[in-house]
């Protein structure tokens, strides 16, 4: 086994430094020193429930970047010294039809979470990117464009192409109008991309105090969600709203603001919710999520991002602030995301 050390949960919203297991390399394996990891509100929610009784032990963080220091004998795709990307899936069962189609975020098997998850050779449960290494399939890890800067494209791996999936696949471009509720970690990203790909992007937003922020981000209006008259103005607008707001809400002001055949694509809240069906009847829309994206996709979305200069608005904090990250994350002050940089872990 590899040794390394890393933030280990020691309680609900507990993290203390540890030393941290890493299998020794398998053939397909690459060892990458994590320099700078994405702090999720993911993260946040699996601290917030983790038990300190719990058997399996607690390292988050899926979303990073770093450099290669070592390979598995069949590795022939990445060498030491490379600078690669990991994102929040790092491996799935690759035959089932989802995987197949390249959507392994997908695997009828469920795919292997960075943290969380059931390695599925040796069933032990994987540990993240709040570490200074990690151990990765080769397959699952993506080299770092050279025009992304890495601590501003760890958030692409999880924010980025989960915001970038609906956004392809609904078919976003030149002449598409899209609006994006809520403007955090996914909904900053989901102004850039939609932006770039061509699309009018309208921000919806509880305050008009975010119309300076959307307008420097490259969206061209911004439309307050509490004022009914600007809802009532955008009826039927809209071909795309990517919905990224993380609590629960009422979905039909925005349902409402759809066009005729147009879709409302859930990212940010992934609890029940409830529908009138007349909101969907009325224009034909239609109602979608998304998570994640497969390998093909994230591929994608980093080169579309060093083409387009499109990376996180960030913070950066040493990684002995995590606590200090956590607990703005919680109260929504950041600007978009924090970024651990893991250096002080040597």
């Amino acid at each position: 086994m590899r040794t390394t050390t890393g933030w280990r949960a020691a309680g609900p919203m507990t993290l203390r430094r540890a030393s941290l297991k890493r299998r020794d390399l398998r053939p397909d394996d690459i060892a990458v020193r994590v320099d700078y990891c994405g702090v999720c509100h993911t993260d946040l929610h699996a601290l917030h429930a983790y038990d300190e009784h719990a058997e399996a032990p607690l390292v988050p963080g899926h979303e990073f970047t770093g450099v290669v220091t070592g390979t598995g004998s069949e590795v022939n795709v990445f060498s030491v010294g490379d600078h690669v990307a990991v994102g929040n899936i790092v491996d799935s069962c690759g035959v089932c039809a989802m995987c197949e189609a390249g959507q392994e975020n997908f695997c009828h098997s469920f795919p292997t979470l960075t943290y969380g998850g059931t390695d599925r050779q040796d069933g032990s449960t994987t540990l993240g990117g709040y570490s200074r290494e990690y151990v990765v399939r080769d397959t699952f890890a993506y080299p770092l464009p050279s025009g992304l800067a890495p601590a501003a494209a760890a958030p692409l791996m999880c924010a980025g192409v989960t915001v970038w999936e609906p956004l392809r696949h609904l078919g976003v471009g030149p002449g598409s109008r899209v609006a994006v509720a809520g403007l955090g970690g996914l909904g900053h990203l989901a102004v850039k991309m939609a932006v770039a790909l061509g699309a009018t992007t309208t921000v919806i937003s509880r305050t008009q105090d975010k119309r300076d922020d959307a307008r420097e981000l490259g969206a061209h209006d911004l439309i307050d969600s509490t004022d009914t008259q600007q809802m009532a103005t955008a009826r039927d607008t809209f071909d795309v709203v990517i919905d990224t707001i993380s609590v629960p809400h009422d979905l039909a002001p925005y349902l409402k603001v759809v066009a005729m055949d147009g879709t409302l694509s859930l990212l940010g809240y992934l609890g029940p919710v409830t529908v009138e069906a007349t909101d969907l009847l009325i224009g034909r829309k239609k109602l979608s999520s998304a998570g994640s994206g497969g390998r093909l996709a994230t591929a994608e979305m980093l080169r579309f991002c060093a083409d387009n200069g499109i990376a996180a608005d960030i913070e950066v904090l040493p990684s002995a602030q995590v606590d200090t990250a956590l607990d703005r994350l919680g109260r929504n002050d950041v600007r978009y995301r924090f970024v651990l940089d893991m250096s002080d872990l040597d």
